[in-house]
């Protein structure tokens, strides 16, 4: 096990060092969240005029809502479908398949070492500017509960960003399924709208997926409130729930890559 850590920690040292090389590049996703943040904030300026509420939701609250939503993004921030995808149709996913380590934890820790390079380039800067710009409140209700279920939320977003790269095992060409689900999956999460803005029988649907654990629980526990679809849960209860989802996840996610690996044919070569 000491080995295994030792081996995850060196490959995501050296993907932080490969990215650090490059960090202009990731420097430049530092316009698109304020944008989109600056976006919501007219939409939301006009949505309150003359209202205190809306289905829950202070003008403040709303703005801390999508606040969180971008810092979550930008931790959480996964291209591993994009990248299995191009190793499956380029056929230099045999090299992985040779190796003792399963591709799918080479690709988490490399994606450990992309985002804590993030979180001093993308994610400190942009909490900076929403809190003493735009004033957003980002003040965690319970920090403890709101860290961990960050990560979760971080894990969640592989695991499921990773099944839709396997599927290039059974497609080769699925450029266009994951365009689709990418889209899906930020609806579905509560990214554009939050998801107790739905109607009370879409709400009861989203409540079972998967998504809501990237994006729309952690935002609610961080915000410390969590209701869906009439159900109020405690932040301990929700941040449990998430954790069981993860691990089942990741569940799924390990057996499919066994499966893609049974069926991987090396197309490319």
């Amino acid at each position: 096990m000491s080995r295994l850590i030792a081996v995850i920690q060196a490959i995501g040292f050296a993907t932080y060092k490969e990215w650090a090389a490059f960090r202009s590049h990731m420097a430049a996703s530092l316009l698109v969240g304020p944008v989109l943040f600056l976006v919501q904030v007219f939409i939301w300026q006009a949505m309150y005029n003359g209202k205190e509420t809306i289905n829950g939701f202070t003008y403040s609250q709303m703005l801390a809502y999508f606040g969180v939503v971008t810092l979550i993004h930008y931790i959480s921030f996964d291209f591993a479908d994009w990248n299995l995808q191009m190793l499956v149709r380029s056929g230099k996913f045999v090299t992985f398949a040779l190796r003792p380590l399963p591709h799918w934890l080479f690709a988490l820790a490399q994606k450990l070492g992309h985002r804590s390079l993030a979180l001093w380039i993308e994610v400190l800067p942009v909490m900076a500017l929403f809190i003493f710009v735009f004033g957003v409140n980002l003040k965690p209700a319970a920090p403890g509960w709101a860290i961990l279920s960050i990560m979760l939320s971080f894990l969640m977003n592989f695991f499921i960003n990773y099944c839709v790269g396997l599927t290039a095992f059974w497609l080769v060409r699925a450029e266009g399924v994951r365009r689709v689900f990418l889209l899906l999956k930020d609806v579905s999460a509560g990214v554009f709208l939050p998801l107790s803005f739905f109607p009370d029988m879409l709400q009861k649907i989203l409540f079972f997926l998967p998504f809501q654990f990237i994006t729309y629980l952690p935002t609610r526990v961080y915000i410390g409130d969590y209701e869906l679809a009439g159900i109020h849960l405690s932040l301990g209860q929700a941040v449990l729930l998430q954790a069981v989802a993860v691990a089942a996840a990741a569940a799924i996610t390990i057996a499919l890559y066994n499966a893609a690996l049974r069926r991987f044919t090396g197309v490319g070569i």
